[in-house]
């Protein structure tokens, strides 16, 4: 697996180690987690509760096939927003579910969020939507053609 080389000064590699460990399946018991990283039970517990009360470790979650669940389509749209209400609008397009992601960017455009639908029709209602929403000027939309990587799960 390839790893980055730079790692927050506030984790060390015992930390790391765990975060691999988690990255690759989560469901793994502190036991075993203790017999990969070579330290007690008690160290990875105690690791694992100090990364969550620091917001290094979210939560926990699957990682699924979008496509195999029906979802076609992958688009990134890029979002140009007035008057000072760029914040609000992200926080608004955060909440439809279709949305994978909201990123506030530099450039041309305002902000960029990235979305999953299962037809046009929904692709269409999500892009009137946007549209529709006031402040929002207007809206750049490409749909992905093939997807080469896609995995937030970065150590």
């Amino acid at each position: 697996m390839y790893r980055k080389q730079r790692v927050s000064a506030e984790l060390d590699q015992t930390d790391v180690k765990i975060l691999e460990n988690l990255l690759v399946d989560a469901r793994v018991s502190s036991r075993q987690m203790a017999r990969k990283t070579g330290v007690s039970v008690g160290t990875v517990i105690a690791k694992i509760r100090r990364m969550k009360q620091e917001g290094i470790i979210k939560g926990y979650s699957a990682v699924l096939d979008h496509e195999r669940l029906g979802y076609e389509l992958t688009v990134v749209t890029e979002i140009t927003v007035s008057k000072g209400k760029l914040l609000e609008m992200e926080k608004q397009i955060g909440k439809i579910p279709n949305v994978c992601a909201v990123y506030d960017v530099t450039g041309s455009t305002d902000a960029i969020a990235i979305a999953k639908f299962k037809n046009r029709k929904e692709l269409s209602d999500f892009t009137k939507g946007l549209l529709a929403m006031p402040f929002v000027e207007r809206t750049n939309t490409h749909v992905v053609l093939a997807t080469v990587k896609e995995d937030h799960r970065l150590i």
